[in-house]
């Protein structure tokens, strides 16, 4: 059984415990237990195909959407089960938002993108509330200065870097209290990456912010905890310094050392 490591005694956005996911026959993760905190950005690292973005969806139920996906153990927010009977998962997914991999802003006007959700969870009274969200949105996610005069132009006009912070000013418009992030900076340049790093660390402690990367060195610039999965088992968690450069795990060790990966 994975062990599970009690970490600083803060409260928990959200408790992981003996989580498992199964693809038909075919088991993609091992029991993995895990608290997150608002107060910290958390990162998912390991080798392709560990299980690391498997466990991320099961954190806002987008493996419902694959039919053979089965997800077994218990995943509370706020102290509350997501996997419960009667749980609403269009809200649930509007308290935790996600950024996916490649950006994939609706083919609508830039305001159209920041408008929808708050639009339809009916969080804006009038035009000005929903202008006001939209601009709010939009600033948090640095993009203000840079499409203010064009918020009639299509989202997928801008470049890849603007559509990912666009992609992030979506997710946090409909005031969600967790944000995962899926390898969000693999489909983008250096500059584009520095950028939305910078944004992470500006949004820290106002989301639990949850981050998948392929990339140890973003990993260690961005996170404050770090969880190292392999072969659908979480092998370690801990303080990402620590992970980083004492890990107690041999397997963590030797990933972080270049030994395989």
């Amino acid at each position: 059984m994975t062990t599970f490591h009690e970490l600083d005694p803060v409260d928990a956005k959200i408790s992981a415990r003996d989580v498992s996911v199964f693809y038909g026959d075919k088991q993609a993760l091992d029991r993995v237990s895990i608290d997150i905190a608002t107060e910290y950005v958390t990162a998912f690292i390991g080798p392709s195909g560990c299980g690391k973005s498997t466990f991320l969806r099961t954190l806002n139920r987008m493996n419902d959407t694959i039919a053979s996906a089965r997800v077994e153990g218990e995943i509370r927010l706020d102290g509350e089960d997501i996997y419960r009977s009667g749980m609403d998962v269009v809200q649930l997914r509007a308290r935790v938002g996600m950024v996916f991999q490649k950006p994939n802003p609706f083919p609508k006007s830039i305001y159209e993108n920041v408008a929808y959700g708050p639009r339809i969870h009916g969080l804006a009274g009038n035009k000005a509330d929903l202008d006001a969200i939209v601009e709010r949105s939009l600033r948090r996610a640095g993009l203000w200065d840079e499409v203010k005069d064009r918020l009639a132009d299509s989202g997928t006009a801008l470049s890849g870097g603007q559509q990912q912070r666009l992609c992030i000013a979506r997710a946090i418009a409909v005031d969600p209290e967790v944000i995962l992030m899926d390898e969000p900076c693999s489909a983008l340049d250096p500059i584009a990456t520095a950028r939305i790093e910078e944004l992470i660390g500006e949004l820290k402690g106002r989301y639990a912010i949850v981050i998948v990367t392929h990339s140890m060195q973003q990993a260690a610039r961005v996170s404050q905890r770090t969880a190292f999965f392999h072969l659908g088992t979480m092998v370690e968690y801990g303080k990402t310094s620590d992970i980083f450069t004492n890990p107690r795990e041999e397997r963590t060790k030797d990933y972080i050392t270049g030994r395989y990966g």
